[in-house]
């Protein structure tokens, strides 16, 4: 009987991204709804995640695909797999 090296599958999560003002990293949001436990009424939970982007290409509102990864940098242990939904830039009428 041998035993294999399987590497254990990765996580992957849908998220927003909600910000990209540094280099090769963006911070998404990922939104779920969990039932209180004495309440029993639905509330909006929210984590956030930093994710290595290495070609900048994602832009804020954009829903994208991440995927757990080895540590990248103290805070960064998500990449991005793939951009799912562009965001829809809206021109701003300049008066």
């Amino acid at each position: 009987m041998a035993l294999e090296n399987k590497r254990p599958e990765t996580r992957v999560k849908t998220a927003v991204v909600l910000s990209r003002k540094m280099d090769k990293t963006a911070v998404v949001s990922i939104e779920r709804l969990v039932k209180h436990p004495l309440y029993q009424k639905l509330v909006r939970k929210r984590s956030k995640f930093k994710i290595h982007d290495p070609k900048n290409e994602t832009k804020k509102g954009d829903i994208v695909l991440i995927s757990e990864t080895r540590p990248i940098s103290a805070d960064k242990h998500w990449r991005l797999v793939k951009i799912l939904k562009k965001a829809v830039e809206i021109e701003e009428a300049k008066l």
